[in-house]
């Protein structure tokens, strides 16, 4: 007979579980030894959108006519491809800019009562790495611990949002005291699923065989999860990567959003070189203050909602063209780090674009998108002209299997983007 089971008593018997890390992991970590020449995936994402008539061309295919945006970018033409007509379907939420959520997992319907997020590229894409390096995935943020990286259960990874902070752990070995507090700390945890075996067999009698297998595939899940750790434990024996960078400092003025990207942008191409991690994904925030950006006088949202108004847009784009100008600096970075097998750029697939089309009107169709690296055939501008939307996750699935993923679908994928 089939009993009730009372949720407090299943975190009695799983909670410390809950607080491990990488406990949703339902994938054991893969291919513990560096290839030759690693794949890696770069996502980035302005929140706040990209002014259309600044950013999309006007033509297609290999003879695009730069645009006032991409003309910063100019130097990597052959290096990118340009997407527009790509979206998610049904991404209008509960608040209008719920979309930002579900931009690398088109979850459907962000935010609407009954809403669960879905796995993002950037972490199906680090299950599929695990611990080849000592992070599967890094997540970064301009102001908050907010981010659009989702893990299998659809929790948020939470992103790293000071540049200070992340090069410690990346390339800041640490005291001989601070090492062993850690080591401690993982022995202290022991395994989980032992230490509480009887709790957790008398739970599986108490509930239907259904119950059983959804508990089967959680424990599962935290075993995985331990093995994890010991991977962890594995790495912390093992000196980081000497870099000739300094640690970066701060900036402690939330309205500095250009400086805080820049520093962001500078560690990612140390992240990649170094190995320390194959899988980076980075959210430029709302920062909710006015930028320190030379001619601005109000908060980019404000202007973002800018009504048509000609003063209001020149503002709007002084913000967005800094916001590209680095981003081209980020190539220039990738492109000027090579090795025996190509530059860092060639052997990076970088995403790089918005969830909302039209920022003024909370659009999420018609997104810019920009696919830069990753050994792509580029210089072109690609646009669906159906009467809908091409999926966007097409793409995902494209992109996915350039970084060594072998799946055809992801999300709300039809079939994969391919063009040359």
């Amino acid at each position: 007979m089939t009993m009730s089971v009372d949720r407090r008593t299943f975190l009695r018997a799983s909670g410390v579980a809950m607080a491990l890390p990488v406990l949703e992991s339902m994938h054991p970590a893969l291919a513990r030894a560096a290839a030759a020449s690693p794949k890696r995936m770069v996502n980035i994402c302005s929140t706040l959108g990209l002014y259309s008539d600044s950013w999309f061309p006007k033509t297609t295919g290999a003879g695009w006519e730069a645009t006032q945006y991409l003309s910063l970018i100019e130097q990597h033409r052959d290096n990118f491809t340009l997407f527009s007509g790509l979206s998610h379907e049904e991404q209008s939420g509960r608040q209008p800019h719920n979309s930002e959520i579900t931009w690398l997992t088109a979850a459907r319907r962000p935010g609407l009562d009954g809403f669960r997020n879905s796995i993002s590229i950037d972490q199906v894409a680090a299950n599929q790495f695990g611990y080849s390096t000592r992070f599967p995935s890094i997540v970064l943020g301009t102001a908050t611990a907010q981010s659009q990286s989702f893990t299998t259960s659809g929790a948020m990874v939470p992103a790293e949002a000071s540049a200070a902070e992340l090069f410690r752990k990346l390339f800041l070995q640490g005291t001989p005291e601070e090492l062993e507090r850690e080591a401690q700390s993982l022995e202290d945890g022991g395994s989980i699923l032992d230490r509480l075996k009887t709790q957790t067999d008398a739970l599986r009698r108490r509930v239907s065989a259904a119950d059983q297998r959804k508990l089967d595939a959680y424990y599962q899940a935290v075993r995985t999860a331990e093995q994890d750790l010991g991977e962890v434990k594995a790495w912390q024996t093992r000196a980081k990567p000497v870099v000739g960078a300094e640690q970066p400092t701060d900036l402690p003025n939330p309205a500095d959003l250009i400086g805080r990207i820049k520093l962001m942008f500078n560690l990612i191409p140390l992240i990649l070189e170094t190995d320390s991690s194959r899988v980076v994904s980075m959210m430029i925030q709302d920062h909710g203050v006015v930028p320190t950006v030379q001619g601005v006088s109000s908060d980019q949202h404000s202007l973002s909602h800018h009504g048509q108004d000609p003063g209001k847009i020149e503002q709007l784009k002084k913000i967005e063209l800094q916001i590209v100008e680095a981003f081209g600096t980020l190539m220039d970075d990738l492109q000027s780090r090579t090795d025996e097998n190509g530059s860092l750029l060639d052997q990076t697939t970088v995403l790089f674009g918005s969830n909302l089309g039209n920022a003024n009107a909370h659009t999420p169709v018609d997104l810019p998108v920009l696919v830069a690296g990753g050994g792509f055939s580029h210089g072109q501008h690609i646009a669906h002209q159906g009467e809908h939307n091409a999926p966007l996750c097409d793409l995902f699935v494209t992109l996915l299997q350039n970084v060594g993923v072998e799946t055809d679908q992801f999300s709300q994928s039809k079939s994969t983007l391919t063009w040359g």
